[in-house]
């Protein structure tokens, strides 16, 4: 190729650059879609916004369970130690204290209202909102299958219903109710004396107690909420209030609570039970300091903020929640 050629082909080059815009450009940036819509995403920062409602932490004892099936029932067993009702209430217990709205108390020992009652009054054990009280009623095993020419199968189901009462430590009376029931299975089968072989598998007693609690448990946790939050006073000195219940159950500086003075109590002469009237405020208080470092010992000071109270006063009246 002669010199001249080469020049041709270099000047035609450039000129096929220009035209067509070889030269070198920036990148352009593209715009993504975000995953969800604007509309989830203001629905989104708006519920973020709205101030998370404040928790105080209800005090509820569990009974030890009892097994009123005659599953694993020996003449030798004590009733209320029996292993499937002491399951159900190990487990009714993790859940609650794994959901943080309530403090737990053991009462193994307790299968009756009398001796909590009597908790109220003593100084080295802390008396609770309710006593939770219940039974395992049913439960039982089965096991069924099909044969065929070179195959079969096998099915173990596991079956339980749990009830469960709440009851009012002061008064005795069983204020709720609730049932919960749960079953579970599992299979295998063989082809040809090839597959898994239907061995006794345990854990389906686990599994059915433990589905029973979680079918009961929702509807217990929203009742056991329902229930007044109230504590104690334990001393006045001026503008100073000192009440029982600390960070353990939620309580923190700045708080506003109220106090309350209960109402008269009347018998009913339709029920005959005797009934207080709705309690009336008398004043509020303003936590300014926690003490304490465990749910024994824990309490709060508070500093009147309208109302007045005097020690002489501190048996009549206690502290709960103010009323929006």
């Amino acid at each position: 190729m002669s010199v001249r050629s080469c020049v041709y082909g270099s000047v035609a080059l450039a000129i096929t650059c220009l035209a067509t815009g070889c030269a070198t450009t920036a990148p352009q940036t593209r715009q993504v879609a975000p995953p969800v819509s604007t509309d989830q995403q203001a629905a989104a920062q708006q519920q973020a916004a709205v101030p998370t409602a404040k928790l105080l932490k209800r005090k509820v004892a569990i009974g030890r369970f009892t097994n009123e099936t005659r599953y694993g029932r020996t003449l030798l067993v004590d009733a209320s130690q029996d292993p499937l009702g002491k399951q159900a209430s190990d487990m009714l217990a993790t859940r609650l204290v794994a959901s943080q709205q309530f403090l737990v108390f053991e009462r193994p020992d307790l299968d009756k209202l009398k001796a909590e009652q009597g908790i109220l009054k003593s100084e080295n054990l802390i008396g609770v909102d309710a006593l939770i009280l219940g039974s395992v009623t049913e439960f039982g095993r089965s096991t069924t299958g099909k044969t065929g020419f070179l195959s079969g199968t096998k099915m173990q189901t596991a079956h339980a219903k749990v009830e469960i009462r709440l009851v009012d430590t002061r008064t005795g009376f069983v204020f709720f109710t609730a049932s919960g029931s749960g079953d579970t299975s599992t299979e295998s089968g063989e082809i040809a004396g090839f597959g898994s072989k239907a061995d006794y598998d345990a854990t389906l007693n686990d599994r059915a107690i433990s589905a029973a609690i979680s079918d009961v448990q929702s509807s217990l946790v929203a009742k056991l909420k329902e229930r007044l939050w109230r504590t104690d006073v334990l001393k006045v000195d001026g503008t100073q209030v000192f009440i029982s219940g600390g960070a353990s159950q939620g309580i923190k500086v700045g708080d506003r609570l109220a106090l309350y003075q209960p109402g008269d109590k009347v018998k009913s002469g339709q029920t005959g039970f005797e009934i207080a009237l709705p309690p009336s405020v008398v004043g509020h208080i303003q936590i300014t300091q926690l003490f304490g470092d465990n749910e024994t010992n824990q309490g709060s000071v508070g500093h009147i903020v309208d109302g007045s109270l005097t020690d002489a006063q501190t048996s009549n009246v206690f502290v709960g929640e103010v009323k929006e």
